[in-house]
């Protein structure tokens, strides 16, 4: 197991900045997620803990060791790629032992190990089959027993599950939680799905443009985005975000008014978030026509333009209204983020 510390890492191709003076210390046995859209940084960050890219400036520390300049075989981690990586002409039991072979492990030890990681996410059955007669979701678990089998310091895993479909992401993203709780091993995971960081992570990162725009637990970046790119890149649907004006404690914006804020007068955008706010039939501090409805089983989505920005509600799930109908929406205060206009930062309530 391993603490793993990044010091003001940088990585650069000429002009073009990939990641920029990320600092982060990754707790011994912490699950963490690097979150942000393609080409944010997060998977170079990654490639540069495994050692499969050079860092342009800045430390990296596995342990007690700076690993700048180390091989990937001498770092003591394994990773786990999108792309299952496997031998076709293996078995899965061969498949899983590889690693074993390689590293010179004892053959004494080979039949438990491999039996063990199999076990965790259940390929018992399958240890004879080769890739090709095996399922996606079955060549990503084998995948994740050959790193298991490693018993390495760290598992890193970038977006491992994004060749599955919807309900195999389900299924796996569970199963890889449990192996989490299981081994307690230090896990650094990369992906641009919200739902994956917000339900794996003990602590998420979340990056843009090579830079990191806040780091916290899934309920501090969910509760309390940073700034407007976290609040939009988080929750489903993202945070409402809707451009406007602060004069003397109210907030006002085409359709909208907010009143009793504590902030200075002047161009803010207002965030909230769709499940903190109601369809109201009297009232309401939104009035706006209908712009589209959508029934999502345990709720309805309903949608209007204030502003020019398109803001959704959830409503039961048994409501029903026509499109281009008046709305009434009530956004309570206590649910209401401000951000500044020009920078997008959280302006503190």
């Amino acid at each position: 197991m391993a603490q793993i510390r990044l010091v003001n890492v940088c990585k650069r191709w000429g002009s073009y900045v990939g990641v920029d003076n990320f600092s982060l210390e990754i707790a011994d046995a912490e699950f963490l997620v690097l979150l942000g859209p393609s080409g944010c940084g997060k998977t170079t960050t990654m490639r540069m803990i495994a050692g499969l890219e050079e860092s342009t400036s800045g430390e990296i520390w596995i342990g007690d060791r700076m690993v700048n300049g180390m091989e990937p075989k001498d770092r003591d981690i394994s990773m786990v790629f999108q792309s299952y990586g496997l031998y076709p002409n293996l078995t899965v039991y061969e498949n899983i032992r590889f690693p074993l072979r390689v590293r010179n492990v004892p053959k004494a030890e080979h039949d438990a190990r491999v039996m063990r990681a199999a076990e965790m996410v259940e390929l018992g059955p399958l240890l004879d089959r080769r890739p090709a007669a095996l399922s996606g979701g079955q060549r990503q678990r084998v995948a994740l027993a050959r790193a298991i089998v490693r018993e390495p310091n760290a598992f890193l895993m970038d977006e491992p599950l994004s060749n599955l479909d919807a309900k195999l992401r389900v299924s796996t993203r569970a199963q890889i939680k449990n192996l989490h709780h299981t081994l307690k091993t230090t896990t650094i995971y990369v992906t641009h799905d919200q739902i994956e960081a917000m339900t794996l992570a003990d602590r998420v990162v979340v990056m843009n443009k090579g830079q990191v725009q806040q780091v916290g637990t899934p309920t501090e970046i969910y509760d309390r985005p940073a700034n407007t790119f976290v609040a939009s890149f988080i929750g489903s649907p993202a945070m409402n975000l809707i451009p406007g004006h602060i004069a003397g404690g109210v907030f006002g914006a085409d359709g909208m008014q907010v009143a009793n804020l504590a902030a200075a007068n002047g161009p803010v955008t207002l965030g909230f978030r769709a499940e903190d706010a109601q369809v109201v039939s009297d009232g309401g501090n939104i009035q706006a026509p209908v712009y589209a409805m959508e029934l999502l089983g345990d709720a309805t989505l309903v949608s209007v333009r204030i502003a020019g920005a398109l803001v959704a509600v959830r409503a039961p799930k048994d409501f029903r209204i026509d499109i281009g109908a008046p709305l009434q929406i009530s956004v309570p205060l206590s649910v209401v983020h401000l951000f500044d206009a020009s920078t997008g930062a959280r302006i503190a309530l």
